[in-house]
Parts: C-alpha cells; structure tokens; sequence
C-alpha cells in the first residue's frame, strides 16, 4: 500500500527484455537506503517488486499483463521513474489510499501556466473516469492528486510548482501516456451498493 507521496525520482539504468515482459534496472540512492528483496515499490504508480540490489541500483520484473496494461512499456535508459516504498505502518499518511494498481493510461491533451500553478488537462478510458469527481483523489504515475475539474473524457488537475519539480511532471508534454489509478472508496462503494440491489 502507498500513499502517493512520492520519496524521489529515479532513473532507469538499463532494460533488459525477456520476450513480452520487461526488467528495469533502477538507479536511486535514497529507495535502497533500506530496501530489501521482495519489497514493494511504485514505479510511476505501478507496484513492482524488487528482485535484486546492488546500491544504489535495484531491479524490478515488469510482467506482460502489466507491461501491456501500463505506460512502463515507453520507458528508456535514462527515463526518469517517480518512486515511492510502501508505506510503514508507524508513517504519516500525506496522500490517499494507492495499491499500485493501474486502471489504465492516460493520454496529456494540455498543459496551462496559471499562475502558480501548473493545470494538466488528463484523457482517460471510461473506467477511469466513472470513478473520477470534482475535488476527488486520483493517482498520476504515482502521485497523490485532487480533480480540479471533470468532462466527459477528460479531467483537470493542478499542480503546485513544488509537486512539478519533485516528479517527473515537470518533464511531461502533450501526447504523453501516464498510468491512473482510480480511487479505491468508489470501486468499494460501488461494489457494495451492486451486492446490496441483487
């Protein structure tokens, strides 16, 4: 579990490919402080786990289902990654709720200088956007964000200038992918009220 605060950005150091799956080498200092084997890490969002160490670089599989399913697959060397450890249970909870599972990518339509803030237009598929609102959670390679907006396809965040240069959002332009995880209390509550009408 993490809570979409993200520790720091990471690089990738090389790829190696195995068929339709992928491992990332991945060079951070500060995540291997105390990182041990079979650790979860997010990854730009997606929860991997980590299959070897050798400081500061570590290793994650990147399996088909998930390598097809998220925006990992547009990684290259050098490709900065937001990092985040799974979250201790005696930590502070800065964010909201994140597994680390991604419900599908998105695509960047627009990118506005507002003022002191940095408004990221987001199109997403359909099952994302059933479960995004107006001032809800949502999780963007990782990082913990509130809806600014929402339309029919699309959805609006702003970014403070601290969170854009602590991420990879800052190095993000139109046409990019990200990965997008909807918030979990709508997926339950959406479960429970279907099991409750049969």
């Amino acid at each position: 579990m993490f809570t979409g605060i993200v520790e720091t950005v990471g690089f990738v150091k090389s790829i190696r490919r195995k068929d339709k799956a992928i491992e990332l080498f991945i060079d951070s200092a500060l995540i291997c402080e105390d990182l041990k084997l079979g650790d979860s890490i997010s990854v730009n969002g997606v929860c991997l786990t980590a299959t070897s160490i050798t400081k500061p670089q570590f290793s994650v599989d990147v399996i088909h289902e998930t390598n097809r399913s998220s925006s990992l697959n547009k990684l290259t060397s050098n490709s900065k990654v937001n990092l985040e450890r799974a979250m201790p249970m005696n930590g502070r909870f800065g964010g909201h709720i994140v597994s680390g599972h991604v419900d599908g990518v998105g695509t960047i339509r627009k990118i506005l200088n507002d003022g002191n803030s940095i408004i990221y237009t987001i199109e997403a598929p359909e099952n994302v956007m059933r479960y995004t609102i107006d001032k809800g959670s949502i999780t963007i390679d990782g990082i913990s964000l509130t809806v600014a907006s929402v339309s029919e396809r699309s959805f609006q965040v702003a970014i403070i200038p601290f969170t854009a240069s602590e991420t990879t959002l800052s190095l993000r332009k139109v046409g990019d992918t990200v990965n997008l995880e909807s918030d979990l209390v709508g997926k339950f509550i959406e479960k429970m009220v279907n099991n409750t009408t049969r």
